[in-house]
């Protein structure tokens, strides 16, 4: 019996594939295979595959909307959980429980149905509430730990955890997700109430904002790197004169400069050659190390051979 018809047995409501491509699920469109992919319906789904492949010491690797991440060209080993299926939400009083592979613009959305403020900030935000969590998503003012109370995840063991606010150690762009291997499985926002009509012509601001300013045109994998301390990525880059770049098929964005696009079929390689290079440029004129926003997940194809 082979690995997917024991997942099968396993979990038969979920979906299960062999090498299948994860490009279609990357917003950089880049990426290779997936030696297993598994969609699960349920928690229950995650808890056994948790045990399964700790038990049998397989490498498991989560994935939302791939928003926020480069998968590399000789794909992910293993098995690969991708939670974008969980898309439950709910109110209760002026709390949102929403599920991890909801995304977050859709949370944001939800409260101003609901006439509830708080996560305006949001509507510009590409992931999903899993990926949010993993990195403390934010922006224009606002983030995560702002308004999270509490996340249910699974850990490595395939033990349920509540985990609140302050035990999630929320920080710029991290919280203790990635640092406990913890799997995010649901979270809940405590928000305030508020007038639809306020919320909703701020939401239209920050968008129209977003609109203006990032390359929303082309794939891409959202600002790539994190902003240095007293600095703006973005100027730094465009100031090393590196606006336009361009490496295979991935261009350091003519909009932004702190996004790389994909304009012509680009590859996860190129990707990652590309913020190599703008490392590199932007240390040898500043001295200032940027550190990549980006995960970068999987193999290489040189690691193939």
């Amino acid at each position: 019996m082979n690995m997917k018809q024991i997942i099968h047995q396993l979990i038969p409501q979920a979906t299960v594939t062999c090498n299948e491509s994860l490009q279609p699920y990357t917003y950089t469109r880049t990426g290779g295979p997936a030696e297993i992919l598994i969609k699960p319906s349920t928690y229950e789904d995650i808890e056994k595959i948790v045990i399964f492949a700790s038990s049998h010491k397989i490498p498991l690797t989560i994935l939302g909307n791939g928003s926020n991440v480069i998968v590399r060209d000789g794909g992910i080993k293993g098995i690969v959980l991708l939670l974008t299926t969980l898309q439950e939400i709910k109110k209760e009083d002026d709390k949102i429980i929403a599920q991890a592979g909801v995304p977050i613009i859709e949370v944001s959305r939800y409260a101003l149905d609901q006439g509830l403020t708080g996560l305006e900030f949001c509507c510009g935000v590409p992931g999903t509430v899993g990926g949010a969590i993993f990195m403390n998503a934010g922006c224009y003012g606002g983030e995560m730990r702002d308004v999270v109370e509490s996340v249910l995840v699974i850990n490595s063991e395939g033990v349920l955890q509540r985990l609140t606010n302050d035990m999630l150690e929320f920080d710029y762009r991290k919280s203790c997700i990635s640092k406990h291997n913890y799997i995010v499985l649901e979270a809940v926002f405590q928000l305030r109430p508020g007038i639809k009509l306020e919320i909703e012509r701020k939401m239209e601001e920050l968008t129209r904002l977003r609109e203006e300013k990032q390359p929303l045109e082309f794939p891409s994998c959202g600002s790539v790197f994190k902003r240095p301390p007293g600095h703006f990525a973005g100027q730094l880059i465009q100031e090393s004169g590196l606006k336009g770049e361009m490496i295979g098929g991935v261009q350091v964005s003519t909009k932004h400069a702190g996004f790389m696009v994909n304009v012509n079929e680009g590859t996860a390689t190129d990707y990652i050659r590309l913020i190599e290079r703008v490392k590199t440029k932007v240390h040898e004129k500043f001295n200032i190390s940027l550190e990549p926003e980006v995960r970068i997940i999987g193999e290489s194809l040189e690691e193939q051979i």
